[in-house]
């Protein structure tokens, strides 16, 4: 195990041991966010065979057997216990499960003290079959998506997700392949080299839903690295835990052959309301804007006399930006940032020209 001080965190490193006795160790406070793909405890009863009797290679390693629901019960909270501490103040978790163990990790999850923000149903395009015929084919997982606390300030890169998705709103069920073809890592024998491999697609929507460029991402069940590729591709930080030294080997040289996409291709869409808050007045303040000068409706219709304190008059409306367009629309509300314009050598340009001028300033 790798010892660390209240200064140093082991960053982009895959670390050896038990998950709880490793971020025991590390500094409290200090990891933006955990995903976590933990033990499902399947509870197989006996081997599963295919219509022509071959048998499907299925998850019973050592590491998901749990001799009981307490026992598994006890081992989600001392897990949760431990991530819960390492994380920020405003930081988050992602825990996937399927339903032999997803509604007890929830459980543990908010006896822990986490916020939960959301369920997400990863719904697979081309799952396993049911081969026995006895229950609907089993096409999805489950992922809950937590903050620290119910206070914490997460992160949420809602318009990165909106583009990601044309235009559209994100929506909490996501269709992705699962893990095959090229993908899919073997081991030296030419086997897969772990049961539950992550498919990238799914780890690259979740760390740009809710990460930056440069947060540590912490995978306390770390398998053969998907976290860690798909966090070092887009710029970020990761710190994996992985008691299983087959797979550590498997996922160091995953990460080794995985290249950082360039700095501007990892910058993503914003919300307006992140950027910086510029008043109407700050134009005329600076100039951009000259009390006396006319505004004009971006509809051609109305057109308002901008005064020396920031507001706008025209006949008998009176006030802001927005409250004067409301008022002559009519309406309730109106932004008068994308509804007014100014001239510039007999041209009308939007306002909000100058207001994008003034926060490139502020940013530069």
């Amino acid at each position: 195990m790798i010892k660390t001080t209240e200064k140093t965190l082991p960053l982009d490193t895959i670390l050896s041991g038990d998950c709880i006795d490793v971020m025991n160790s590390l500094p409290a406070n200090s990891v933006d966010l955990v995903f976590a793909d933990p033990p499902y405890n399947l509870q197989l009863r006996g081997d599963l065979h295919r219509p022509d009797n071959s048998k499907v290679d299925a998850v019973d390693n050592d590491w998901d057997q749990f001799s009981s629901f307490a026992v598994y019960d006890r081992f989600s909270r001392e897990w949760l216990k431990a991530a819960r501490r390492i994380l920020k103040p405003n930081g988050a978790i992602w825990v996937i499960g399927s339903y032999h163990n997803i509604f007890r990790v929830g459980v543990a999850l908010q006896d822990a003290g986490y916020w939960i923000l959301n369920d997400v149903i990863w719904r697979k395009s081309n799952p396993m079959p049911n081969f026995r015929g006895k229950r609907f084919t089993n096409a999805h997982e489950t992922m809950i998506w937590a903050g620290k606390s119910d206070a914490s300030k997460y992160t949420f890169n809602y318009e990165a997700l909106k583009e990601l998705n044309e235009g559209i709103q994100m929506r909490s069920d996501w269709v992705l392949p699962i893990c095959n073809g090229g993908e899919r890592l073997k081991n030296e024998k030419g086997e897969k080299a772990h049961p539950t491999q992550k498919p990238e697609s799914l780890l690259h929507r979740v760390l740009l839903a809710s990460t930056n460029p440069e947060d540590v991402i912490l995978d306390p069940f770390f398998g053969t690295g998907t976290t860690g590729a798909v966090a070092k591709k887009l710029g970020r930080h990761f710190i994996g835990i992985e008691r299983e030294e087959a797979y550590r080997k498997v996922a160091q040289k995953r990460i080794d052959n995985t290249r950082k996409y360039d700095a501007d291709s990892l910058r993503v869409t914003t919300a307006k309301r992140a950027e910086p808050r510029v008043p109407f007045g700050n134009l005329i303040e600076r100039g951009m804007l000259n009390p006396g000068e006319n505004l004009y409706s971006l509809n051609g219709r109305w057109k308002a006399k901008v005064r020396a304190d920031g507001t706008l008059i025209t006949g008998e409306s009176r006030g802001s930006i927005h409250q004067v367009g409301a008022a002559l629309e009519g309406a309730p509300s109106c932004n008068g940032w994308t509804y007014w314009s100014f001239k510039r050598d007999g041209k009308k340009m939007p306002i909000d020209m100058l207001r994008q001028q003034v926060r490139a300033e502020m940013k530069a």
